[in-house]
């Protein structure tokens, strides 16, 4: 017999998978908070709101996305939906899906002067595939489940989607014009595929935006972990020794905010000049072993597998705090963790301790999955804000020029980055000055 769950689906005419509809009113609190501190989406959704059906940028378009499954993804959703965009959504993390947030966007939002709140205009549900904690077959069928909607378009977190359309679903890319990629490990992803010449369709990397990686991997993943460190091990950070791997703009933006809390920060790094850069930033470079002895509190921010191995934490003080804030969970080795050590306990919430042959003990947060928003809130919203416009006006790029795009990795355009910057200076009420024409001629010219 069907759940209550399936039968709201089926009289809505709406396929999706949630943990429970009834989660939905609260869901809806977040996204209304978030889109309060949004105003490029905002402004993007109210424009897109106020168009005829046939002239909004994405009437027509099926779009399938697998972007952590928080308020801010589903803003998103919502206004790309107002574009006109038919989208199906997914998480791209087991444990970053809030299972209301996943509710709310399947249930659709009634009219403002109904929810009585200002959330935004009323919208339709849209098919969801998302529940927190499923198990990894459940979560590979739901990515299936997200293509079968057929899309005309990715966005893409980490490279799920594109990696299955390669894989075991090939058949599903057919009517693909190309998409938009996140974050750094899916941009890596894509690049492996387009130097193979294995790759069908075109992809923006919306990773490497300045308006994205300067602000989002910087700004952004240095508050978040700091913001899931803080809040589920309650201890200070003044006074501690914190090991950064890796010297790319996450592991910049780590380093920089243990700094201003008042911890001693070292970097580990295999890039000699970012290693050089670190230094020169005022922070001890070592390597991993070097370090390992040192550490309170060592964050992985590489994109690589085996940045911390059971090598390493044999040497760690007792208690080390270890969090891994790449995409996969594969820069912590919790595999030759869970083979070697002696007990396994609960020690917090999203804290598990593992007691390794000799009694020493090291405290693993979020099971070594993307700390910041597997066991925090993710990126802040106003973060959020920017690196979803670059994702909106990189989609609409696709949208309107696939046709004339081989299969590859775009940047995104300066054009985008400078729509963009230029509508969060001016949320902020912030004018900047131009160049006059003179200035232009002299830039330009050899001879000046």
């Amino acid at each position: 017999m069907p759940t209550k769950r399936d039968m709201i689906g089926i009289m809505k005419n709406i396929q999706y998978d949630i943990k429970d509809i009834a989660l939905a009113p609260e869901g809806e609190r977040k996204i209304a908070w978030v889109r309060e501190a949004m105003p490029l989406l905002r402004q993007i959704e109210e424009w897109c709101a106020a168009l005829p059906a046939d002239q909004k940028p994405f009437a027509g378009v099926r779009i399938s996305l697998s972007v952590h499954m928080e308020a801010k993804t589903a803003y998103l959703t919502r206004v790309l939906t107002h574009a006109g965009a038919a989208v199906c959504a997914m998480g791209c993390n087991v444990l970053s899906t809030q299972d209301d947030v996943a509710a709310a966007l399947a249930a659709g939002r009634p009219d403002e002067a109904e929810a009585g709140d200002r959330g935004g205009p009323a919208v339709r549900g849209v098919p969801v595939f998302a529940v927190h904690g499923e198990s990894e077959e459940s979560y590979w069928s739901h990515a299936e489940d997200c293509l079968a909607h057929k899309p005309n378009l990715l966005i893409d977190d980490g490279g799920d989607l594109v990696h299955l359309l390669h894989t075991k679903r090939p058949d599903l890319a057919a009517e693909m014009w190309g998409g938009c990629e996140e974050t750094t490990t899916g941009v890596i992803r894509l690049k492996a595929l387009a130097r193979e010449g294995r790759l069908r369709f075109p992809m923006i990397a919306v990773n490497d935006a300045r308006c994205k990686h300067l602000f989002d991997n910087r700004y952004g993943t240095g508050q978040s972990v700091w913001d899931s460190v803080l809040r589920n091990t309650n201890l200070i950070i003044a006074s501690k020794t914190v090991v950064v791997a890796g010297y790319g703009w996450c592991g910049r933006g780590i380093a920089m905010r243990a700094a201003g809390l008042g911890a001693q920060v070292i970097v580990t790094e295999i890039d000699p000049v970012k290693a050089m850069e670190a230094r020169m930033d005022g922070y001890s470079v070592m390597t991993m072993f070097e370090a390992a002895p040192h550490g309170d509190i060592f964050l992985t921010a590489t994109g690589c597998k085996d940045v911390i191995t059971t090598a390493h934490m044999a040497l760690m003080r007792d208690g080390a705090i270890l969090g891994n804030a790449g995409h996969f969970n594969v820069e912590i080795d919790i595999a030759g963790l869970s083979a070697s050590a002696v007990d396994r306990g609960s020690a917090r919430n999203n804290i598990e301790t593992w007691t390794l042959p000799g009694g020493k003990r090291v405290h693993v947060i979020a099971e070594g999955k993307l700390l910041n928003i597997a066991a925090a809130d993710g990126h802040p919203a106003e973060i959020m804000d920017l690196s979803f416009a670059v994702q909106f006006h990189s989609a609409l790029y696709m949208r309107k020029r696939y046709a004339l795009l081989a299969p590859g990795v775009y940047d995104v355009s300066e054009e985008i980055d400078g729509i963009v910057s230029r509508a969060r200076l001016a949320a902020w009420g912030i004018e900047i000055d131009e160049l006059t024409e003179a200035q232009k001629a002299y830039l330009e010219s050899w001879e000046a």
